[in-house]
């Protein structure tokens, strides 16, 4: 057999770091503090994250003073704790601000960015959701109300306040996961909790209003519904900055993404974590070419292609080495089923994938495929590579040369090599293996 295709270059276990696409990364050709920098003139008015952080403020602002103004008037005591509690909410905005804000900053100190600071913000978040259960416990307890009956108007003006949280909250929520920022999904679900407040202050008014004492008991449930989101958004961000791995879904995703490029002879490991709302992929493969031009290339491809496939990505690892040259799967074209060797590769209508044990030198497996493109009038030799390559062949027997022509130069560029062979039948070529 005459080999057409022959790769030298040698190789060892190479990594290779790049940042482009998807992230607040992409395209990165400066230096950290460069970035640093850059990140610092980005205004909150380009950013729908930083955008919605911002109203978050205004919003709860804007309960605070409606909740005083409201218990200043009819005297009622559960409005003003009520108050007090969209006071806390004010801090948890501020902090989610500031964590938006410089959470993809860039520095010397900090060269991977300060993502996590998304995630210890939803962690803040979490304990002050402990606190307001804690408030509406001890208010169940305590047993807090006005001496006097409010007005009928106060009631109904608590009422229009129950759907501001519920509606704004879910909006937060909504553009959190859009844009996979855990600080503003954990802010939307604490205003949304915030409903269940307002509606134990609104029971409390209208069992005044009739004399019934409605709002202990119903204190006392919202209180553990609001611990339960609180420790769900605990543990959410607690994974992340104990850099807990990324879900098993992603991850298979991300390894069939790899696995589907012929170059890539093995996927030995995937990795990923969260930092904020970006993620950050590790992968170590060995790749069938042992060129490190072409393993470049082929590992730019896979960047670019996981970054398709998987939202969100900032950074991606790949360490990439030669595959090792224990076994061998050999691709042969064949003119019939009786094991005839093609001379026509576009034209073969069966093909022999031959599994070779280089140590036992002997052949551990044989499968025949069939060529559904043997009849195209035209590209029937590319689409034919590309059929073989999807079977992850090392080497391409035919009864004709492929050099210089497309199907050799795709095959080439995966790092198959091509070989003429002047064999007539399976058996032959087999032999052959054996004999090299």
């Amino acid at each position: 057999m005459r080999r057409e295709v022959w790769d030298d270059a040698g190789g060892s276990e190479v990594g290779r770091e790049r940042d482009r696409g998807g992230g607040p990364g992409a395209g990165r050709l400066k230096e950290p503090e460069a970035e640093g920098r850059a990140a610092a003139t980005d205004s909150i008015a380009s950013d729908p994250v930083a955008r919605v952080a911002l109203l978050s403020l205004l919003v709860n602002l804007s309960l605070v003073g409606i909740k005083l103004l409201l218990s200043e008037i009819s005297g009622s005591l559960a409005l003003r704790a009520d108050a007090v509690h969209s006071v806390v909410d004010v801090f948890g905005s501020t902090a989610l601000i500031l964590g938006v804000v410089i959470s993809g900053r860039r520095s010397k100190s900090f060269p991977y960015g300060l993502y996590k600071v998304e995630n210890l913000v939803a962690v803040v978040i979490s304990l002050l959701l402990f606190l307001t259960a804690y408030e509406i416990g001890r208010e169940a307890m305590m047993g807090t109300a006005a001496e006097a009956a409010p007005g009928g108007w106060v009631l109904l003006a608590v009422a229009a306040l129950v759907p501001v949280p519920l509606l704004f909250g879910s909006y937060e929520v909504r553009v959190g996961k859009k844009h996979s920022s855990p600080s503003l999904v954990a802010d939307g679900r604490q205003f949304r909790a915030d409903v269940l407040t307002e509606l134990v202050v609104f029971a409390a008014l209208a069992g005044q209003l009739v004399g019934l004492p409605l709002d202990r008991v119903a204190a006392g449930i919202i209180a553990v519904l609001i611990i339960r989101a609180g420790w769900e958004i605990l543990v959410s961000g607690m994974r992340v900055l104990l850099d807990a791995s990324i879900d098993s879904a992603t991850l298979r995703r991300i390894e069939a993404t790899i696995e589907a490029h012929p170059e890539v002879s093995i996927v030995e490991e995937v990795l990923g974590r969260n930092s904020g709302r970006y993620l950050f992929v590790e992968a170590k493969v060995a790749f069938r070419v042992t060129d490190l031009a072409r393993a470049h290339q082929a590992s730019q491809r896979i960047e670019g292609d996981i970054r398709e496939a998987v939202p969100n990505v900032d950074r991606v690892l790949i360490h990439y080495e030669p595959k090792p040259k224990d076994h061998i799967r050999y691709a042969v074209a064949l003119a019939d089923l009786g094991g005839k060797v093609s001379r026509h590769f576009g034209e073969s209508p069966y093909f022999a994938l031959v599994d070779f044990d280089l140590k036992g030198r002997r052949v551990e497996g044989q499968t025949i495929i069939s060529n559904p493109y043997r009849e195209l009038e035209k590209g029937k030799g590319l689409k034919v590579a590309a059929l073989l390559l999807a079977k992850k062949p090392d080497v391409v027997v035919a009864g004709e040369s492929l050099a210089g022509k497309g199907p050799g130069y795709a095959l080439a560029e995966a790092g198959v090599e091509t070989v003429m062979t002047e064999a007539a039948d399976l058996q032959e070529v087999v032999a052959e293996m054996g004999g090299a």
